[in-house]
């Protein structure tokens, strides 16, 4: 299966129904894009793993650094008041434990933040949910999929999609400019002080490290 995939992924025809999570590939000079032979790409075979969700919008970039890609995860301002707050809502909601999350201010929200081609200043605007490896969402749009993955009747709310994007992000870059005046800012993020949620954090290990490291 896992040379199937390889072959799949560099012929460029893996089927968008299928997952893959992935790692940055290393490659010649030849392209993904224009077809490439197998002996163009340096891959580690253990890097290439297929799971159970494929968007289509980011194209062939790979992900850097040690970690997989894990789907739908949310990387926000862990330092925001309100989007702390917006975190613990999800958490409470998703009894199905489908939505992870990770800190912005966290080394392990960059290879997320790198596949989608944002940096923290954009993320920090409008918060990131990637849903799979090649599907990512920002701001109002990004709020309302998380609420696609939530159990009925929040799910519902995700159908507010059907109104325009730029009114929608209107409001929420609104909210976004205030929310520090409006909510509050902390020096560091906000869930080390509430470590019980830290389950559902894919930086869980770097952020009680460095709860460790400031005690």
């Amino acid at each position: 299966m896992m040379k199937r995939g390889l072959r799949l992924l560099l012929t460029g025809k893996l089927n968008c129904s299928a997952p893959l999570i992935y790692r940055r590939q290393h490659s010649s000079s030849a392209s993904l894009n224009g077809g490439v032979s197998a002996s163009a790409v340096d891959f580690v075979a253990d890097d290439i793993v297929l799971g159970d969700q494929l968007g289509t919008t980011l194209g062939p970039k790979m992900v850097t650094g040690q970690n997989l890609l894990q789907p739908g995860v949310v990387v926000y301002d862990g330092v925001c008041h309100l989007c702390h707050n917006g975190v613990k809502w999800v958490i409470k909601a998703d009894k199905d434990r489908k939505i992870k999350f990770c800190c912005l201010q966290s080394k392990a929200a960059e290879p997320y933040m790198s596949v989608c081609d944002l940096d923290r200043d954009d993320v920090r605007r409008r918060f990131l949910f990637v849903e799979g490896p090649g599907l990512y969402h920002q701001g109002s749009t990004a709020a309302l999929r998380v609420l696609a993955h939530l159990p009925f009747p929040y799910s519902a709310l995700s159908y507010l999609t059907i109104l325009p994007a730029p009114l929608r992000d209107a409001v929420y870059d609104h909210v976004a400019k205030k929310r520090y005046k409006w909510f509050g800012k902390s020096d560091d993020c906000l869930v080390l002080r509430e470590q019980d949620l830290l389950d559902r954090f894919i930086d869980r290990e770097e952020l009680l490290e460095r709860s460790r490291s400031v005690l």
